[in-house]
């Protein structure tokens, strides 16, 4: 990825002695706030320890997490052996980055939440930068009663974004089955994480024997990682999620008209409640800025989405297909399961520009149908090839017109 936007709070009390310059600092004459600054100018753009111990305090339910048996390393051991082998017929991809083979590593929700955050810290960093509006040149109007408001959520807004990241992975480590639930590229390496507190109280409510579910998600997560560890696929996906991140544009007049709609009593519990609600609302952060920039991109980028998730799956099938008896209720039961997540999973595709939804996996599915059915399996080879060969928004609708392309010379 790119470098990293500057830190927003940068100057804004650096522990060197304060500005007195007030068009400066608009918060200078004000020590709580200007305390606050200072704490937000430490943690950098993200409020990073509030994030983690949020995020570990939703994915382990507030309280204390076992380790995972060791039983459950020794289970998927014997099984992801299996799983790549097939993969690796079925894809005709390397399945790992080192050549040497992935490892399936079980870990519990809290490291899992954990790890998360740290591997998308970058796109969250960028995430920041592009909401962290400039403060103004001149002091907050002394008569005005929200004045302070401007000022004060220029440095707060960075705050709220970790608090939300934080939230957003904890939920997320409670139904997530492994680390590519959602496609995002990791750290480069072949331990591949999975939650196996997860995936055996689906298999339990779903009456899924366990192995043929571990056995199963071996199989996703080995597929996706063959496909997110080719390099011209990865960097597409990264140099997206890195230009989406910093795309956004804080729009300075939402929050002002939100608040002036309001009946601001600070007697009032009520109108206190009503302003906390409005700090969490994530529609309000999202749909006051998401640029026109972000939505020219959207579709050339959903359509690789759709190519990787439609791909992804059959794979899968094909592979469960011989190996197990009851793939396809499985593979039903799951992809049930992945279009019904709740707001929190949404709101955390909605801030990587990765909506997944069912047209998404329709789309999908439709797109790599046609090419098995026109070319067989052989013609899904190419689908990743290089650059050139993946696909438009327009060839995802229309399979053929794929086929046809590729053909063409350079």
């Amino acid at each position: 990825m790119d470098d990293l936007p500057p830190d927003p709070f940068a100057g804004a009390d650096s522990g060197d002695e304060p500005s007195n310059n007030p068009g400066q600092n608009p918060l200078s004459g004000m020590p709580l706030f200007g305390d606050l600054a200072k704490l937000f100018s430490q943690q950098g753009p993200i409020g990073w320890d509030a994030a983690r111990q949020l995020a570990l305090s939703i994915a382990t339910d507030g309280g204390e997490e076992g380790n995972v048996d060791p039983l459950e390393r020794i289970r998927l051991e014997q099984l992801v052996r299996i799983a790549e082998m097939h993969v690796g017929n079925a894809t005709g991809l390397p399945t790992s980055f080192g050549g040497t083979g992935v490892s399936i590593v079980p870990v519990t929700r809290g490291q899992w939440a954990a790890t998360t955050l740290d591997s998308w810290r970058p796109l969250f960093e960028r995430l920041a930068g592009s909401l962290t509006p400039p403060i103004a040149p001149t002091p907050p109007d002394a008569s005005d009663p929200l004045g302070f408001m401007a000022p004060l959520m220029a440095m707060m807004g960075p705050m709220m974004l970790g608090m939300t990241a934080g939230s957003m992975i904890g939920h997320l480590s409670r139904r997530s089955f492994g680390q590519y639930d959602l496609p995002v590229p990791r750290t480069p390496n072949d331990d591949l994480m999975v939650i196996p507190a997860n995936f055996e109280t689906f298999a339990s409510e779903w009456s899924i024997p366990a192995d043929d579910l571990r056995l199963w998600v071996c199989a996703q997560e080995i597929a996706m990682h063959s496909v997110l560890r080719i390099p011209h696929v990865r960097a597409t996906v990264d140099e997206f999620l890195s230009a989406y991140a910093a795309g956004f544009e804080p729009d300075p007049n939402a929050l002002e008209d939100r608040l002036g709609a309001m009946e601001f009593d600070m007697s009032d519990p009520s109108s206190m409640t009503g302003m906390q609600s409005m700090f969490g609302d994530p529609e309000l952060l999202l749909g006051a800025i998401q640029s026109q920039a972000q939505r020219d991109m959207l579709p050339k980028f959903e359509a690789l989405i759709a190519a990787i998730v439609g791909y992804v799956d059959h794979i899968v099938d094909t592979v469960g297909s011989s190996l197990l008896s009851n793939t396809t209720m499985i593979s039903e039961a799951v992809r049930r399961r992945r279009v019904e997540s709740d707001d929190s999973d949404r709101f955390v595709e909605r801030l990587f520009g990765l909506e997944l939804t069912q047209t998404t996996y329709d789309r999908g599915a439709a797109f790599v149908a046609g090419i098995v059915e026109r070319e067989g399996n052989d013609g899904l080879v190419r689908l990743w090839e290089s650059q050139r060969t993946l696909p438009t928004p327009a060839e995802i609708e229309a399979p053929g017109l794929w086929l046809a392309r590729i053909e063409l010379p350079d």
